[in-house]
């Protein structure tokens, strides 16, 4: 063999080296997380609160529970639309209780209450990125996607309310 044979040989030997020794490191940190599950304490103090530690509670609290981080399902992410229970339904709200006492009170305002409602309406149906100015400091603040949908529900109801032909 020559020269270079031995070297091109030894060459290839030391940078083998260091990538076995990455792939062996991966695989210990890999399999060495998974297999130490944490564990969770739980207690009720005196006062009725719950507390959760990773540490054991200071004093030995009967009520004490050991729980493995493994164990715990995890809860789904997300909201749920609130409901209107049975007896809300049945009760005018707020906002039709103010509309029947416009419409009683002067129908030119309930004219002009409705032509707003429509206007914005069509701004917030039109345009997704709005300001709206804060009524304590004054400033403009920009809406977030909730609060644009929950006016234009409340638009839709003045709508309904003060449009009527």
């Amino acid at each position: 063999m020559t020269n270079s044979q031995n070297m091109i040989r030894s060459v290839s030997r030391k940078s083998q080296l260091p990538l076995i020794s990455k792939i062996a490191f991966m695989v210990l940190v890999l399999t060495s997380s998974s297999v130490n599950a944490n564990a969770i304490y739980t207690w009720i103090d005196d006062n009725g609160v719950t507390h959760y530690s990773q540490q054991p509670p200071a004093s030995n609290q009967a009520s004490s529970k050991k729980l493995y981080s493994e164990d715990i399902e995890p809860k789904h992410v997300g909201t749920i639309a609130p409901t209107k229970s049975v007896a809300d339904l049945n009760q005018p709200s707020e906002l039709e209780q103010q509309a029947a006492a416009i419409a009683l009170a002067d129908k030119q305002q309930a004219q002009q209450v409705c032509k707003n409602a429509q206007h914005s309406l069509n701004v917030l149906t039109t345009h997704t990125k709005l300001t709206k100015k804060n009524s304590t400091t004054g400033e403009l603040v920009s809406m977030t996607e909730e609060q644009r949908q929950a006016e234009i529900v409340e638009q839709n109801q003045k709508i309904k309310l003060f449009c009527k032909t």
